[in-house]
């Protein structure tokens, strides 16, 4: 290694430059260890390093790095949790005694039974505050005399013993003959008790000093058991409500912290600390129900908007807390789910289990499904036009077919369906229904409107019928209704046959049944997505007796479809949750029992699978004795009206022109649709048999049709053999 030479230093003298040697570094050896890099940064000489960093800002950085580590918030959160577990431990022992040596829970009872209004309750208290008194009275005269007491048993009790130790060393003496063994039991008893001071001022010491440390762990259990600590203190398990029993004191904690100001400062005010505003709490199915009666400037509205946020203070889901006003002012009636239950399945229909199980129109109630109580949701279908909706796969079909499907079993009932959808879904009514229209086409559209104006002839023939006259109930059933309203085909007439002007031959026919046809069983029934104006007009909303709804998107659909007055009740279909209440309705109007007070109910419907609904409607075949469908008739087959009417007459003398006409439109609709008087009075005349008037009356008699096919068979070349 060469010498290096420093540079020339210049001194007072101006003396000429030295050379100073340095001495060579000498060479490591090779297996020493290598040497250890200090990382750095090199600054340049006459360089400025910068402001210097005071040690207090180092001390807060280092301060504040500590007080945000994890450990440390874990170590401040377990510290002020136990803390408070301790603290409020005392508290709640302490708050025990003094109710316990005092009359301080009786009067808070009286106070609250007082503020309720349950003044018999608040009587009774008064009698047991009375009663606690006087046994503490008679409990602090007893003291008085406890120390002649304590000294006549101390000495008497003394007394006993010694004598009957001494009493058993006599014994003890005489069977053995020694008459030192008098004395071994009273010194034994002597010993013991010597042996049992010992041990105690043994023991004594260590459990003054384990004492207090005892005390604290008792009240740190007491503490720890109610989870008394601030809810960020508290383990992350004990934080979350969900599926906590429903108490008074939950359901008025979850109403003050609503956001209400005015609420809020009420119930701060009430001296049971809102006590009073609650009902009973009654088990209501799968869940609980409460009334709760607001203070003066507190509206049920303001309660009602903050729906989700009183369901997650009450540690429950948005759909597990139904907010509804009954009648009594100032109230709302809180139904709160357990949580869970509403995802649990309600069970099969009674229509699949009964086999024997048979519908009635005029007086029984289908069997639809369950309310919220858990109580079965029957519904009266006589002469009440339906309309039911919702986002599409929802359960609408299966839903409104369940109720057909129950009629079915009615055989008075004649049922003609147009599924505008179209995939089968109504196909088990063939051999039921006596029309069956399936499918979503322009084609399918006039043919159901057809069918629907075919039921405004039916019940424009019964109106004129003559009092007294009783018809078999009509139901007409348009499923996926929103194909016809939105149908762009024009008839010959240039009429179109959708809409939702009055030029619409569909709306105008619905709305003709919706005005007329329940007086006479003509009844309209109808399913439809996702409502709107345009493709479900208002009047044809209105028109239905009961309304129906399935999951929606918005609060305006949901006023479509069961009007404002129920929406604004607290009736919230689009609260309910797409794809998980599948077959969940809202129902509104009449049919349906409501609560006294309420609008809507809210029913979990039974759901019928496709191979429950075939082995129904094959009992519903059975009970019809071969009901001809429609759809499934043969145009080939040429139809024989002369022996269709005498069918029709069975075995009576003779019938009148309008039930003639109604039962030939039974037997057979798609060929008797659109017949009118002067159809049949046609047929008739061709064979001499025409209706006559009786009473009054156009009748058609019996013995006349038989004549008239006997004569037509006999002389082929005349008469009806069309």
């Amino acid at each position: 290694m060469s010498d290096t030479v420093t540079p020339p230093q210049e001194t007072a003298t101006n003396a000429p430059p030295r050379l100073t040697l340095l001495k060579p570094r000498p060479t490591p050896p090779d297996d020493a260890p290598a040497p250890r890099v200090i990382e750095g940064v090199v600054i340049p000489s006459g360089s400025d390093p910068g402001p210097a960093v005071p040690a207090w800002a180092r001390g807060a950085r280092a301060v504040r790095v500590v007080v945000t580590h994890d450990r440390t918030r874990t170590a401040a959160t377990l510290a002020v949790r136990h803390g408070s577990y301790v603290a409020a431990g005392g508290v709640i022992a302490a708050k025990r005694l003094w109710d316990g040596r005092t009359t301080a829970r009786y009067e808070r009872m009286m106070r609250t039974a007082e503020a309720a209004g349950q003044h018999e309750v608040a009587m009774e208290w008064e009698q047991r505050a009375a009663a606690f008194r006087a046994a503490r009275h008679q409990r602090r005269m007893d003291l008085l005399t406890a120390p002649q007491q304590v000294a006549k048993s101390a000495l008497v009790g003394t007394a006993a013993t010694a004598g009957g130790l001494l009493g058993l060393g006599i014994v003890l003496a005489i069977a053995e003959h020694n008459a030192r063994e008098t004395v071994v039991p009273l010194m034994t008893t002597i010993t013991l008790i010597r042996w049992t001071v010992f041990i105690a001022s043994v023991v004594w010491g260590p459990l003054v000093a384990v004492g207090p440390w005892l005390m604290l762990l008792g009240l740190w259990q007491i503490g720890r058991s109610r989870q008394a600590a601030p809810a960020w203190a508290l383990p992350e398990s004990a934080r979350s409500t969900d599926g906590e029993p429903i108490t008074p004191s939950i359901v008025v904690k979850s109403l003050r912290d609503l956001g209400i100001a005015a609420l809020r400062k009420s119930i701060q005010e009430m001296e049971d600390a809102g006590a009073g505003m609650l009902g009973p709490i009654t088990i209501a199915g799968c869940g609980v129900e409460v009334d709760v009666t607001l203070p003066s400037g507190v509206s049920t509205v303001e309660v009602q908007n903050r729906r989700r946020k009183l369901a997650e203070n009450l540690g429950r889901h948005e759909h597990e807390v139904f907010v509804t006003i009954p009648q009594a002012a100032r109230t709302v009636r809180l139904w709160i789910a357990d949580s869970g239950a509403l995802d649990e399945p309600i069970g099969p229909s009674p229509l699949t289990i009964d086999t024997t199980l048979t519908g009635d129109y005029a007086k029984g109630r289908a069997p639809w499904g369950q309310d919220l109580r858990g109580d079965a949701a029957a519904i009266s279908l006589f002469q009440r036009h339906l309309l039911i909706t919702g986002l599409s796969n929802q359960g609408k079909t299966a839903s409104l077919r369940s109720l057909a499907l129950w009629l079915a079993l009615d055989k008075r009932v004649e049922l003609r369906i147009g599924d505008l959808k179209g995939i089968g879904d109504w196909r088990m009514f063939d051999g039921v229904a006596t029309v069956l229209i399936e499918g979503p086409t322009d084609e399918h559209v006039i043919d159901v409107t057809e069918m629907v104006e075919e039921g405004v002839a039916e019940m424009e023939r019964r109106i004129q019928a003559p009092p007294g006259t009783t018809f078999p109930p009509l139901i007409l059933i348009v499923d996926e209704a929103q194909v016809a309203f939105m149908c762009p085909a024009v008839g010959d007439d240039k009429r179109p046959y959708g809409g939702t002007k009055a030029t619409s031959r569909y709306f105008n026919a619905v709305r003709k049944i919706h005005n007329q046809g329940r007086a006479v069983d003509v009844v309209m029934w109808e399913g439809t997505q996702d409502p709107t104006n345009e493709n479900l007009p208002k009047l044809i909303r209105e028109g239905a007796h009961i309304r129906a709804s399935l999951v929606l998107g918005t609060e305006e659909q949901a006023k479509m479809a069961l009007g404002a007055k129920a929406v604004d009740g607290g009736a919230a279909p689009h609260k309910l949750r797409q794809g998980l209440d599948k077959g969940t309705v809202v129902v509104a109007g009449d049919g349906v029992k409501l609560a006294p007070g309420q609008s809507s109910v809210t029913i979990r419907t039974h759901f019928i699978d496709e191979d429950q609904a075939k082995e129904i409607a094959a009992r519903a075949k059975a009970l019809r004795e071969g009901v001809t469908t429609a759809s499934s008739i043969d145009p080939a087959v040429p139809v024989d009206h002369l022996a269709d009417i005498a069918t029709v007459i069975g075995e009576q003398d003779k019938m009148r022109s309008t039930e003639v006409l109604s039962g030939l439109m039974a037997l057979n609709p798609r060929e008797y649709r659109g017949w009118t008087f002067s159809n049949l009075t046609a047929v008739l005349e061709a064979v001499g048999a025409e209706p006559r008037k009786v009473g009054g009356i156009m009748t058609v008699r019996r013995a006349r049709v038989l004549d008239g096919i006997q004569e037509r068979d006999s002389n082929p070349t005349g008469g009806d053999a069309s």
